[in-house]
């Protein structure tokens, strides 16, 4: 009798006489190649392309290159933007490899109709709007002297301070903090870049403002809260209670953008990346060295802290200033 890993939703690897036990443990590990809002997307990217299949009434598994070009010709024709539709393609790929069949980018006519739409629709992503140190002055300033407030302080500057992702943030524990001579210490054990857990450590050093350092923003969020192990930035509800379940991701890019909103700030531009690269750009306009700023947003390539870099010195030494105009 034969058993089966199940590697993916649309992928079966057949392995004879082997216990369930370990079958199983083989599907959790494969399982976990990708974090859970990765798989997430992955699954709903895969459900989208199916259900397109079934309607036209085209084999999705194995699919032909011209059913792969069809369909990212399709989601074009949707609206749907470049980045969008090369995650289409990545996740039909990854179901056709996973199923052992040949990848659909080896294809000419995909990769064809995969640069057409690069050039016809264009490749430019609308960053999110930075949040910069004055706007998280006026943000600290405007908040309530109550938990939601002292929760909110904290983690808005923690996370500029320490250029956290969302995901890095909801997932603190309050054991994940130490405080030093210099500031704090953080403990990130796993991130988009270290998905096998390594884990790395941030340093959080003293604000030159007490009112925005970030440091003491959490000394005065452990002590209000009274917070000694777990998560650290939980929900609060409307009575004023902590809740033992952690924040979320979309909880924390809610609070961004509310709290945004509350001093006048378009909140449309705001999202969950803007702490991000707010310190990016704020570190690249003070003249930190790009490996410094490397060092603390924890990106493995140059490339892209070399874009914050040229958005943010967009007027310095600027070639059309000072010559008479």
């Amino acid at each position: 009798m034969e058993t089966e890993i199940i590697l993916s939703d649309s992928s079966r690897l057949s392995t004879p006489n082997v216990p369930d036990s370990l079958v199983q443990a083989g599907s959790r590990y494969a399982e976990a190649e990708h974090a859970v809002s990765t798989r997430e997307a992955y699954a709903k990217d895969w459900r989208t392309y199916i259900e397109w299949c079934t309607q036209v009434n085209l084999c999705p598994l194995p699919a032909t290159p011209e059913t792969v070009a069809l369909y990212l010709t399709y989601r074009a024709e949707s609206g749907r933007k470049p980045s969008v539709i090369e995650r289409d393609l990545t996740t039909i790929s990854m179901a056709h490899q996973n199923a052992n069949h040949e990848s659909p980018r080896k294809f000419a006519v995909v990769r064809q109709v995969m640069k057409g739409i690069r050039r016809t629709k264009g490749t430019h992503q609308r960053q999110a709007t930075p949040l910069l140190p004055r706007d998280l002055k006026a943000i600290s300033q405007d908040l309530p002297e109550r938990l939601s407030g002292l929760r909110d302080r904290a983690l808005l500057l923690l996370g500029f301070a320490g250029a956290f992702r969302r995901s890095e943030l909801v997932a603190l524990n309050v054991v994940d903090i130490s405080f030093v001579d210099d500031g704090m210490e953080v403990i990130v054990r796993r991130s988009k870049t270290d998905q096998e857990g390594k884990g790395e450590k941030k340093g959080i050093p003293f604000g030159s403002d007490p009112a925005t350092c970030p440091v003491r923003a959490l000394r005065a969020w452990l002590a209000e809260s009274q917070l000694q192990f777990g998560a650290l930035f939980r929900s609060i509800d409307q009575y004023g209670n902590i809740r033992l379940g952690r924040l979320t991701g979309h909880s924390v890019a809610r609070i961004i953008k509310q709290r945004a909103k509350e001093i006048g700030l378009p909140s449309e531009c705001i999202s969950g990346h803007s702490l991000r690269s707010g310190l990016a750009t704020a570190a690249a306009r003070a003249g930190k060295s790009p490996h410094a700023i490397m060092r603390q947003t924890g990106h493995k390539s140059l490339t892209m802290v070399q874009k914050y870099i040229r958005e943010a010195t967009l007027f310095a030494d600027n070639a059309a200033s000072g010559i008479g105009l």
